[in-house]
């Protein structure tokens, strides 16, 4: 009894299952529970078009002044006067400290009457030596010492210069913690000089792109607190790649008339390396990765093939497909893990 009651569940179990499992008809294909033909899957395309496009490369910089330098004194001596406002724009050859001079200048003119004295003497030996007054010998000597009086002049003239600190360049001068009447030495900052306008933007990029990069190349880059878009040339590119990093040094140029970029600031570059016409284009989402690379899902007659593709630009939405594709093809966007190889489908919608 117990037998016939088990053989009874089995038969029943047996009879619940077949229903609910899916086959093929005589043409092989899909089909629902109750034999008839599965309805095509409903999905979304896009018709894959050719654009001109470029690759644009994001990197993060850093601006500098065109030229900085810190003014120091050459000679240890005490400020006499300080020529320059804080946070002032200087010109070039501007003065901009005097130093003490009174030892150099009391040192130059004992020196130069000591030249007086011996360009006198000079002079009568050379007479006495054309009548044979004086030796050829002695003569010489005095002719030593005084092209060693002007010497001495000239090098005491040149530290009398360096008393008199000027602009090199022009440019906005920084804040000083000298005053009038300090003692200063060569250690000593007595404030910096900046050129802001051009200034510099520092970055870098991967190395593929080194050999990529063309020089005058125009880049946009923005910064924060500021809406305003700003444009440098690339005019030099470090020779070195970094061992580190892996990337490649790049240096542009950007005007700041207004000043309103400031040495220092953080800036996004974003930089076309390589620009390429009639590229065929298809959305992002449209890839599927594969264990040996990239497929795309292709109806053609209203069923999927999927197509092995090799991508090359990227832009926000968009990816390009350097082989696999091509213009006018329809690629499927939507209901990707659904779809396999023969599955049928029914667009319902064309992305833009």
């Amino acid at each position: 009894m117990l037998i016939r009651r088990g053989l009874i569940a089995a038969v029943v179990g047996v009879s619940i299952l077949v229903p609910f499992g899916s086959c093929k008809n005589s043409n092989g294909e899909n089909t629902n529970q109750t034999g008839g033909k599965r309805p095509p899957t409903p999905v979304q395309a896009y018709i894959a078009s050719t654009q001109n496009i470029t690759n644009v490369v994001n990197s993060s910089g850093t601006l500098l002044s065109n030229e900085e330098v810190e003014i120091k004194p050459e000679l240890q001596a005490r400020v006499v006067k300080l020529y320059f406002k804080e946070g002032a724009k200087v010109t070039k050859g501007q003065l901009l400290i005097k130093l003490d001079d009174a030892d150099i200048v009391a040192q130059l003119k004992k020196l130069r009457a000591q030249k007086k004295l011996t360009q006198k003497n000079v002079e009568r030996l050379g007479e006495l030596l054309k009548i044979d007054g004086v030796s050829k010998q002695e003569y010489e000597v005095s002719q030593t010492q005084l092209t060693a009086y002007d010497a001495d002049i000239e090098a005491l003239e040149n530290q009398l210069s360096k008393t008199e600190i000027r602009a090199p360049f022009s440019g906005t001068i920084g804040l000083s913690d000298i005053s009038e009447g300090a003692y200063v030495t060569p250690a000593n900052t007595i404030a910096t000089l900046q050129q802001t306008h051009p200034l510099k933007v520092d970055f870098a990029i991967p190395e593929k792109y080194a050999f990529l990069l063309q020089m005058g190349k125009t880049l946009s880059f923005t910064v924060d607190g500021l809406r305003d878009t700003f444009s440098a040339d690339v005019y030099a590119v470090d020779p070195k790649i970094d061992l580190n990093t892996r990337n490649i040094k790049v240096r542009a140029r950007c005007a700041n008339p207004e000043g309103q970029l400031l040495p220092g600031m953080f800036a996004n570059v974003s930089l076309g390396i390589q620009g390429r016409k009639d590229a065929v284009m298809i959305p992002s989402q449209a890839l599927m990765p594969v264990a040996r690379g990239k497929n795309v899902a292709v109806s053609r007659g209203g069923k999927v093939e999927m197509i092995p593709v090799e991508t090359g630009i990227r832009n926000t939405d968009l990816v390009e497909i350097v082989k696999g594709l091509e213009k006018g093809d329809t690629v499927i966007t939507t209901a990707l893990m659904q779809l396999r190889t023969g599955s049928e489908v029914k667009i319902t919608k064309f992305d833009k």
